[in-house]
């Protein structure tokens, strides 16, 4: 294909970018062939111009289109490039939060650092039998991929893990493993599978250390092989170990950590077993603080600690051990604090007495002299002499720190041997899966000896990874038949011959270790003269002579030569060694032992038990001397890589490698550079480019017709899927190089897919545009309607608007002159009214003003005269007031010379406390003076208050006095008038009296001023007063509203609460429901695991000749098993359960048969004290039924007497009813309800009857009373005189008795006389007040019924006669029915009566027959009376030709449970017998042995029924239709005993006939829960069974088949489907999940369950196809798009439609899909804006915030028209959903059961009328 037609205007590229290393652009301007540039524009909006290599010419990568971006297989992109790549792995990082992708048989993981919940076990279980490409990439697919492989291909598996410090290489081997142990499990006692991932804390603590990169590295690589036997169950593992960072142990770089367990065990040294070791903090310790960063965050050493000591635990360390080890790790850090010190330039010593060495001698168990000597000394051995030799500080030093590292690799190779032998079982391993944790490919600025071993073997890996992918892409050409070229990849092998071949850099490494003076400096030399012009890949340095340059396959790499030779001899002091094995402490010297053993590359020593490969042989024939430095570091490292690589190429291998997103550890942080370094460094872009350069996208024929199908016409659409593909890619693509055709797919050339999708997407937008035009035309053309019909009724209302407005006008103008007219004259008339008001106005202002003048002339006269007296009366009061105040004055002094005496007085008093109230620091006289205070104020206020009383009274009195002196002075006035002659006289009185008027209206006005004041205080007081009132109010007002207001929020919150409450206890019910049921469950696992161990004991019994012991309580317990022993059984089963998972042995099986032998023991004694018990009860029973009859004679007699009057006396009140009814019906017409009508007469009449009757009954029974009184005397004295042992007369007088006892026996029997006495009066007392209120009830409704009557009278006198009559008629049907319903209840009442005294009757008679006559004579007492003999009652029964009974011998029953259970076959059964047919004739052989009363035989008959449906159901319990039967079988038979049990509650619904068919003599309500335990472990393994079924289908039916043909468009899977998968056994559609639910239903019909146990079992199957459903949709990023929603949303409805047409909508099975309903509408809502968040979170109730961010983060367009959701969006999502509370679970429970329940369901089948078939085979039983 030409590069104009790709690089075309719009079209996206990458270009090389120094920040982003690939940055996205697009073409501006079409390509021309031969154009130096490309016209470019970045995302930013930014325009560029870039330029082409002028030689090369090569374009830049084309980009893929967006609906292949964030693919899960980067083999499924159409571009295969490095840009491609890294920009799908970035976008599935961090937009949709996808750590995993697949890149062809590699899974790509990227370090998310933060903690995920995708590997709960809910996650394991739902990847458990998946095919890798059916879901999301995950480590558990790799997993399980490998299991299957394991288990399909008989071939063993490894999976290599591989990535830089820091990528998550251990957590993914971790998480691996786990899987492994969760689907596989163990067979061993030992939980192998718990032991395997414990080991995992314990390496992680010995060999990981917090690195700059890592908190948690991996500074070791290991090989764990996990074994399994020939069932692929867990059987063993082992581990091999490679190149431990010894240096680690004694130096630490910046930002780092020694390995976690010293720093583990100084943080616990405070505990106190740890004292002994002497430690303290990390940072006192040289070994620990070197790094400066002791603390990890987030990490406590002292829990790890507790559970690294746990897991030492598990894998059989004990204790002691344990603490063996921590000693020789406290005594390492001790050794590094040892200071060694010069001497001189050539010698160094150790200060005596150093506390550090003293406390590693004491850990270790040597001597102080010993450590001391040849830490600071060595030998030198000649031939003939052996010299001592003194060492510098620095060499000293050295020599002190090689010997750290050597005790820790020794304990590390310790510990890992004695890991492998707590993991080694002894049984045969059939194969295993291997999983490799090495580290990758390192480059430093300093590389060393480390990273040149580690680089050494990821070249090794590399190589066996290139020859893996080209061998895998061959077979998949080979198996397709594709024409085969060889393709060229990168070929290591010449690195790792410059390094491990024949004078390699190892082979020159160890030659230089050897020579007497080998250095570094001289090693180099030799490799530059050996390899450097020789070898492309080898270079020197310009700058340096100690460093060398190596090409390695992912970069090249410096290695400085300093150090080398050290590392690779690995030497250390053998005097030191000496000095250590001759320690005291037994597990140093078990370490050191290890030397003389042969032992592999690594100093470990593998396992044998379980291993079948690579066992590693000790070569025996080795000197110890020389063994211990023969071998180099190098040559080690180079034997094991040989030996794992020879285990790879044996096994198939499976890849991941761990990418570092970032170095900062932060979280979802994506730093492309360092991404792009991994990918290259770890063979991803290599097997990408081995992809690239053959066919790298693959389609199968009906997903390229499905996605390809817009590009056909109608004609070139064949029946032939695959000539129509051929057809239409070869008119499409021109060059056939482009694509090849294989058997079953289409191969295409990188590029192709995307040029498809253009063409495609070209060909959707011309649909669109056409579609977009003919829409935008319909929708123009309808708005252009609407506008014109608008404008129209717009034109009309405004014309009509406009003609009402000129109305309007009109008429307002009219009026306006109107208003004029009258207004004017209004003004006028009113103008005219004002001036002469105004006249009147002034003249009478004038003659006013004239005579006030004349008025005020006399009133000035008169006044004068007034003030004259005034004036002199005040002086006199004047002269009266200074005599007044002096005498006052003169009191006062008095009175104050005597205060100040009485106070100097007080003042002495005073000092003499005051030094106590100095003491009391003034509190006395603060408390006095506030008393004082108070009292004073009190006072006040009680004389302001006299005061105020007195004035009031005095002011009252003088106002009085004054009124009547003014009347008195008004006629003294008149009289003066009248009376000239005393004028005189009258004008002295007069000016007196001016005076005293004077003096009293001063007073008075005091008074008033100071009663004004008061007024105004208490006005202002009042209004205070008032005001605070109002505010209570308010607040009253307020508090009430608030009242009501929490009134009404408390009654809401009540009624919500008891709703919830009720939700609540529904909830708790159901889960307690089905908590039993899982107990029910877990019970009936161990029951079968009890019954396989019987059967392995029985065969291990029989195949072994030496061990025939057999149980001898076996067949006792087969032939005696009753319902009393379940619970022991129970017990002795879950005892056994427990027994089988600690294996099965000899002491086991006699345990077993003793304890079995003690319960039958045991059950034989409580059935022996059972049966005396029962017979304690009877005769107990017989004798009080002898008294009870003698006790109860007079009482019979009273009660029968008592019904013939209360019998008498309901004749009489019906009697006197009916008489009272025709008295009202004669008297009807006439109004006869009033008073002193007729009918009124007749009640009082009657009423006054009854009360005349109450008194003569009440009389008769005092007479019967005094009767039954003389009646019981002369029994009682009859009872005395013939007990007594010498005949005598009977006397009267109680004085008359010759003895005591006589005299005793009179008084007890009086006592009994007067007790029964007052027993009968207080029954009489309560019949007489119940008889009472019965009458007065019956009164009072007859009263009712009268007014009624006459209600109705005057009703019916206000109608028409015709409706009168039929009013009246009306009334007389309704009291007719009224008195049925009374009269059929009082029947009812009766016949139920009826029937508990005959059942009474009948339990007495059967007690009665089994004493028997003799029985009872012998036991008859000296007293008993003669003339009441008791006889046995005889019930009479009435014979039928069958009542419902069939009887079988006792030898017949294993032949009836043969026949009817064991070998019945449910089909037949079902089609042509009627449903229940077994659990009808198994009810009615029970009914019989109830009848005889044969206890034995209904036990027998129970237990193995219930025994026999429990075999036949493990026999068949796979089979649907079995287990059904079984399941309606069992609650028909458990619905049988309730219904014919007796109770009331139960019989409502029987017929007459069902009732006599109840059971008589036992009752069965345990059995009843014994059988309906059963029927819910049926219908549990019925759910487990149609689960099994339906499995396969749902995820084939509901997700993958289209449903609506072409709505879900298919996109390119790449390698998902690999061909070592397991092959689809056939495609299921939605058609066969209906069919399938459609079977289950007719077949549970047919068998006659119950229609609610039908609803219970289809809300479970909706609930599992809605969980799986649900939960493959969220592990599946290919399955979320719109056009799946639609899918999904269909498959749904027809789900409902099913249920519509079996009406069964209200079952709840519509509910248990909403889950799912709303994720599919989540798929297709809108998801940009914050409304479109509001409407997500208000519609998603049923999902959890988990997962619906995980479908928002997994939404996929499969279109270019569609929208990804963005980041932004999603965390607005979780934002609002913050505050739910809810489990944080991703995917639904399937497991989860609803528990079941059994509504009674009674049966209206006669039991007297089944008839049983002959092909039955059941002619021994015998209808009764």
């Amino acid at each position: 294909m030409a590069a104009s037609e790709l690089y075309t205007k719009r079209a996206r590229v990458w270009i090389p970018d120094a920040e982003e290393v690939w940055k996205s652009a697009e073409l501006t301007k079409d390509f021309k062939n031969g154009d130096a540039s490309l016209q470019l524009m970045l995302e930013d909006g930014t325009s560029i111009e870039h330029k082409l290599d002028p030689k090369t010419k090569n374009l830049p990568y084309l980009r893929n289109p967006d609906i292949l971006v964030g693919e899960n297989d980067l083999t499924a992109l159409s571009y295969l490039h490095e840009p491609a790549v890294l920009h799908n792995l970035k976008v599935r990082f961090i937009d949709s939060k996808l750590i995993y992708t697949y890149c062809g048989i590699v899974l790509v993981a990227i370090n998310p650092y933060e903690t995920l919940g995708i590997y709960g076990t809910d996650i394991i279980n739902a990847y458990s039998g998946q095919n890798m490409g059916d879901m999301d990439p995950h480590i558990f697919a790799v997993a399980e991929e490998a299991y299957k492989q394991m288990a399909r291909d008989e071939r063993n598996q490894s999976i290599i893990v591989s990535g830089e410090s820091g990528a998550g290489k251990t957590v993914s081997a971790k998480y691996a493993m786990r899987y492994f142990a969760t689907v596989s499990g163990s067979t061993s006692e030992a939980n192998v599978e718990q032991k395997v991932l414990a080991s995992n804390p314990i390496m992680e603590a010995i060999g990981n250390a917090k690195t700059t990169r890592n908190d948690n590295s991996s500074r070791f690589g290991k090989y764990i092989e996990i074994g399994f036997d020939t069932r692929y169950r867990i059987i063993g593992a082992n581990m091999r170990t490679y190149l431990l960072e010894k240096s680690r142990v004694v130096f630490q770089a910046d930002e780092e950590r020694n390995y976690h367990i010293f720093y583990q065990l100084c943080a616990s040294s405070h505990l106190p077993e740890f004292k002994t070791l002497k430690l303290s903090s990390a940072n006192d310790f040289l070994y620990t603080r070197q790094g400066r960063s002791p603390v990890i965050h987030g990490v406590d050493d002292t829990k790890e600690l507790s559970t690294t000591r746990n897991a030492f635990t598990l894998l059989g360390i004990n204790e002691s051990y344990q603490m063996g080890l921590f000693q020789v790790l406290a005594a390492i850090l001790h050794l590094g604090n040892v200071e060694i010190k010069d001497k001189d330039s050539d010698s160094s010593l150790i200060p005596p007495n150093n506390r550090h060495l003293t406390a590693f001698c004491e850990l270790v168990g040597v001597t102080y002299q010993d450590m001391s000597q040849w830490l600071c000394h060595r030998k030198l051995k000649t031939a003939t002499e052996t010299y001592i030799k003194t060492l510098p500080r620095l060499q000293a030093t050295n020599a002190r720190d090689a010997l750290a590292k050597h005790i820790y690799a020794k304990l590390f190779n310790w510990i890992v041997e004695h890991v492998n032998k707590a993991l080694i079982t002894n049984i045969k391993q059939h194969s295993f899966i291997g999983v490799l944790d090495i580290y990758g490919f390192e480059t430093f600025e300093i590389n060393s000896f480390e990273q040149f071993c580690i680089n050494y073997a990821n070249e090794k890996l590399q190589q066996q990874f290139n020859m893996h992918v080209f061998k895998l892409e061959q077979e998949e050409y080979m198996k397709e038949q594709i024409p085969w070229t060889l393709i060229d990849f990168y070929d290591n092998q010449p690195c790792i011959n410059l390094i491990e071949a024949k004078m390699g850099i190892l082979d020159l490494l160890d030659e230089e270790c050897k020579m007497p003076k080998g250095s570094d400096d001289s090693w180099a030399q030799k490799l530059y003269n050996t390899h450097l012009k020789t070898c492309s890949l080898f270079e020197k340095p310009r700058m340096s002579n100690r460093a060398f340059i190596i090409q390695h396959f992912a970069d090249k790499v410096e290695y400085q030569c300093e150090g080398f030779l050290e590392k690779n001899k690995d030497t250390v002091n053998e005097d030191q060694i000496n000095v250590l094995k001759a320690s005291k402490f037994d597990l140093l010297v078990e370490l050191f032992q290890d030397e003389e053993k042969a032992t592999s590359p690594t100093g470990q020593v593998p396992g044998t038990g379980g291993r079948t490969r690579l066992s590693i042989k000790p070569d025996k024939g080795r000197d110890k001397s020389s063994k211990e430095h023969k071998k180099t570091v190098g040559c080690q490292f180079r034997n094991s890589l040989q030996m794992l690589m020879d285990t790879l190429n044996a096994t198939t291998p499976h890849y991941v490698r761990c990418i570092k997103p970032n170095d900062f550890k932060l979280a979802f942080s994506f730093d492309p550079k360092r991404a792009v370094q991994q990918l290259r460094a770890c063979g991803v872009l290599e097997t990408i480019r081995i992809s690239a350069a053959g066919f790298p996208s693959r389609w199968t024929y009906q997903e390229f017709f499905s996605r390809y199908r817009v590009l056909m016409k109608q004609k070139d659409v064949l029946s032939d899927k695959k000539l129509t593909c051929r057809n239409v890619l070869e008119k499409l693509v021109q060059d056939q190089d482009k694509y090849q055709f294989g058997k079953t797919k289409i191969f295409f050339r990188a590029g192709q897919v995307a040029y498809l999708e253009k063409l495609r997407a070209d060909k959707l937008r011309v649909a669109c545009i056409r579609i977009q035009k003919t829409i935008r035309c319909w929708l123009a053309r309808k708005k252009y309607l609407r506008k014109r019909s608008a404008a129209i009724t717009i034109q009309r209302f405004t014309r009509g608007y406009q003609a009402r407005c000129l109305a309007k006008f009109m008429r307002r103008t009219q009026a306006a002159t109107i208003i004029q007219k009258y207004q004017r004259m209004c003004m006028e008339r009113k103008r005219y009214r004002q001036k002469q008001a105004a006249a009147l106005v002034m003249q009478t202002i004038l003659r006013a003003y004239m005579a006030r003048q004349k008025y005020q002339g006399l009133l000035r006269e008169h006044n004068a005269v007034i003030i004259q007296k005034r004036v002199r009366g005040w002086l006199a009061r004047c002269w009266y007031k200074r005599c007044l105040v002096s005498l006052v004055y003169l009191q006062c002094c008095f009175r104050r010379m005597k205060a100040r005496r009485e106070l100097k007085k007080l003042k002495i008093e005073a000092r003499s406390v005051e030094h106590f109230k100095k003491l009391n620091k003034g509190m006395e006289n603060k408390i006095m003076q506030l008393q004082r205070r108070i009292d004073e104020q009190t006072k006040d206020n009680r004389s302001i208050n006299e005061k105020l009383v007195s004035l009031e009274t005095s002011s009252t009195a003088e106002r009085e006095r004054m009124r009547g002196e003014l009347s008195r002075l008004r006629g003294v006035e008149e009289d003066a008038k009248n009376k000239g002659n005393q004028v005189t006289l009258l004008l002295e009185q007069l000016e007196k009296l001016k005076k005293e008027l004077s003096s009293t209206q001063k007073e008075k006005k005091t008074i008033e001023d100071w009663a004004q004041t008061y007024r105004d205080e208490m006005e202002k007081m009042v209004s205070e007063l008032k005001d605070q009132n109002c505010s209570l109010k308010k607040e009253k007002d307020d508090l009430n509203r608030l009242i009501q207001e929490q009134s009404q929020q408390m009654t809401e919150k009540m009624a919500r609460a008891i709703v919830e409450k009720t939700q609540q206890l529904e909830t708790d019910l159901n889960e307690e429901r089905s908590r039993y049921q899982n107990l029910l469950t877990e019970h009936l696992r161990l029951e079968e695991k009890y019954d396989d161990l019987k059967e392995a004991m029985v065969s291990s019994n029989v195949s072994k000749p030496g061990h025939r012991r057999t149980d001898s309580t076996h067949s006792s317990n087969e032939s005696e098993y009753t319902y009393n022993s379940e619970y022991a059984e129970l017990e002795e089963g879950s005892r056994a359960a427990e027994d089988v998972t600690r294996g099965i042995d000899t002491s086991l099986t006699l345990k077993l048969q003793k304890r079995l032998t003690e319960l039958e023991q045991e059950k034989q004694s409580l059935r022996n004290e059972l049966e005396n018990r029962e017979d304690q009860f009877q005769r107990a029973r017989a004798r009080d039924d002898v008294e009870f009859k003698k006790a109860r004679g007079a009482e019979l007699e009273y009660e029968s007497l008592k019904r013939q009057e209360l019998e008498s006396e309901n004749k009489k009140l019906k009697h006197d009813l009916a008489e009272i009814r025709r008295s009202l019906l004669g008297n009807a017409a006439t109004g006869a309800g009033a008073p002193g009508s007729p009918a009124y007469k007749v009640v009082l009449e009657q009423l006054n009857a009854s009360c005349e009757e109450l008194e003569v009954r009440k009389e008769e029974v005092l007479i019967l009373r005094s009767q039954l009184v003389s009646q019981k005397e002369a029994m009682h004295h009859k009872d005395e005189k013939e007990t007594m042992t010498e005949p005598s007369a009977y006397v009267e007088d109680v004085s008359k008795l010759k003895d005591a006892g006589e005299l005793k026996q009179a008084y007890i029997g009086l006592k009994d006389t007067n007790r029964l006495l007052e027993h009968q009066l207080q029954t009489q007392r309560r019949s007489y007040d119940s008889e009472v209120e019965s009458l007065r009830g019956e009164l009072q409704n007859v009263k009712e019924e009268n007014n009624r009557q006459q209600q109705l009278l005057a009703q019916n006198l206000q109608l028409p006669p015709e409706a009168r009559i039929e009013a009246s008629l009306q009334h007389e049907i309704t009291r007719l029915t009224n008195e049925n319903l009374d009269l059929m209840e009082q029947l009812e009442k009766q016949d139920r009566t009826i029937r508990k005294l005959k059942k009474q009757l009948k339990v007495y008679s059967k007690r009665i027959g089994e004493m028997g006559a003799g029985q009872t004579e012998g036991q008859t007492s000296p007293g008993q009376m003669v003339d009441e003999p008791i006889h046995p009652v005889n019930i009479p029964r009435r014979e039928k030709d069958f009542q419902g009974m069939l009887e079988y011998k006792k030898e017949d029953e294993l032949k009836l449970v043969k026949n009817l259970i064991l070998e019945l076959k449910p089909r037949g059964v079902a089609v042509n017998l009627i449903p229940g047919l077994p659990a009808y004739i198994l009810f009615m052989c029970l009914r019989h042995a109830d009848y005889v009363n044969d206890d034995q035989k209904v036990r027998t008959l129970l237990t193995s029924t219930i025994n026999s449906i429990k075999k036949i159901l493990k026999k068949r319990g796979d089979d649907f239709e079995t287990v059904s039967f079984w399941l309606s079988n069992t609650c028909r038979f458990l619905h049988c005993l309730k219904q014919y049990s007796g109770d009331e509650a139960f019989m409502k619904h029987n017929t007459q006939r069902q009732n006599e068919h109840t059971l008589s003599n036992f009752d069965l309500a345990e059995y009843r829960q014994v059988i309906s335990d059963l029927a819910i472990q049926i219908y549990q393994q019925l759910i487990k069974c149609m689960e099994n079924i339906l499995q396969p289908m749902i995820v084939s039916g509901m997700l993958e088949h289209e449903t609506i043909q072409g709505v879900s468009g298919v996109k390119p899977t790449g390698l998902r489907k690999r061909t070592s998968s397991i092959a689809d056994e056939g495609t299921y559609t939605l058609d066969s999940i209906l069919r399938q639910l459609s079977a289950f239903h007719s077949t549970m019909c047919q068998h006659g369950t119950d229609p609610e146990l039908i609803k219970q079992v289809v809300k479970q199957q909706f609930y599992i196809i809605g969980a799986v459903t649900l939960n493959n949709l969220l592990l599946r990023k290919d399955m979320c798009s719109w056009s799946k929603g639609m899918q999904i949303r269909y498959n749904v409805s027809q789900l409902e439609e099913w249920l519509r047409d079996k009406g069964l909508m209200v079952c709840g099975a519509k509910e248990t899909l909403e889950p799912l309903i709303q994720a599919a509408q989540l798929l297709q809502v809108k998801k940009k804006t914050d409304e479109d968040a509001e409407a997500i979170c208000s519609m998603c109730l049923a999902l959890t915030t988990a997962q619906i961010v995980k479908v928002l983060n997994l939404y996929t367009p499969v279109n270019e028209f569609e929208e990804r959701v963005s980041v932004a969006f999603i965390r607005t999502i979780q934002t609002r959903l913050r505050d739910r509370c809810e489990s944080p679970q991703l995917l639904m429970d399937t497991k989860m059961i609803y528990p079941v329940t059994f509504p009674f369901n009674p049966s209206s089948l006669a039991l007297e009328t089944i008839q049983i078939p002959s092909s039955l085979n059941l002619s021994f039983l015998t209808r009764v």
